[in-house]
């Protein structure tokens, strides 16, 4: 089965077939959404909050996002694996990024990269694309710069701030991005953004006129209870099953009323015998 291609989200956006994309971080949980039919799976360096238990996407690292990245590609076939470019891995210069990008398709083998910004990324998006590797941007409430914008909030929100996303848009796009995430934006000025890009535009908080969709697999699933975000919507409680599951074998092993001889491997009754009667 052939994977996904960036040529082939382009041609989505062309014929108006919506992308829906979720966020990947395991082997399980990527054969489960590649089976489910996902167009395209991210292992965002949001895993720094939801695996990994920071309080930001901020210490996440190269190594971390190649370990998980090789996880996601072999548990996947079909959907197109992206994955993220950690914080201090493209701010520095466009060669750092090429070094930090190269090491990840080489070792990770997904078949595209994603990193935050516009018109500043645009010369490391640039180069990355004429070395060969995909890239997708990321615009609007970047996590990677929470510290800087002050926590998570609706971002292009006056009009100077709106043509500089714009700006930044079509920065990307000249710069040979094949799609852009476009994360806590208004709806109305991500409609205005899908409606002229040239490259599909994936929403996060953005509204329902995005080219595509990415949540972050967990919070759909209700992987975590007590938190929703605003923008995402539980399509599960996958947290409160799996506690019910536990709460009931932790509840089996202590009656000892599992395991049992269904759940046991048998041996011959004469070793037994013997073993019984020698000791």
């Amino acid at each position: 089965m052939a994977r996904v291609t960036p040529d082939q989200i382009r041609q989505m956006k062309a014929r108006g077939e919506r992308i829906p994309m979720l966020t990947a971080y395991d082997y399980a949980m990527a054969q489960i959404l590649d089976a489910a039919g996902v167009t395209m799976l991210l292992v965002g360096d949001s895993m720094g909050m939801v695996m990994l238990g920071y309080d930001s996407t901020l210490p996440v690292t190269v190594d971390d996002i190649i370990r998980h990245t090789q996880a996601v590609v072999r548990g996947s076939k079909r959907a197109l694996v992206v994955a993220d470019l950690p914080f201090g891995s493209f701010q520095v210069s466009p060669q750092e990024t090429m070094a930090a990008a190269v090491r990840i398709m080489k070792e990770a083998g997904p078949q595209a990269v994603k990193l935050e910004g516009g018109v500043r990324s645009a010369p490391a998006v640039r180069l990355l694309v004429e070395a060969g590797i995909p890239v997708m941007g990321h615009l609007g409430m970047t996590p990677q710069s929470v510290n800087a914008f002050g926590g998570f909030k609706v971002q292009g929100k006056t009009e100077a701030a709106a043509r500089a996303l714009l700006a930044d848009v079509a920065a990307l796009e000249e710069a040979g991005a094949f799609a852009v995430v476009l994360e806590l934006v208004s709806a109305e000025l991500a409609q205005i953004v899908t409606e002229r890009a040239t490259i599909p535009t994936i929403g996060i908080g953005a509204g329902p006129y995005c080219d595509g969709e990415v949540q972050v697999v967990h919070d759909i699933l209700g992987l975590f209870p007590d938190f929703t975000p605003r923008h995402a919507r539980r399509f599960a409680e996958v947290g409160t099953v799996v506690r019910d599951a536990v709460t009931a074998y932790i509840g089996e092993v202590r009656e000892r009323t599992f395991p049992t001889a269904q759940q046991s491997a048998a041996m011959d009754a004469a070793v037994i015998e013997a073993l019984r009667r020698e000791p």
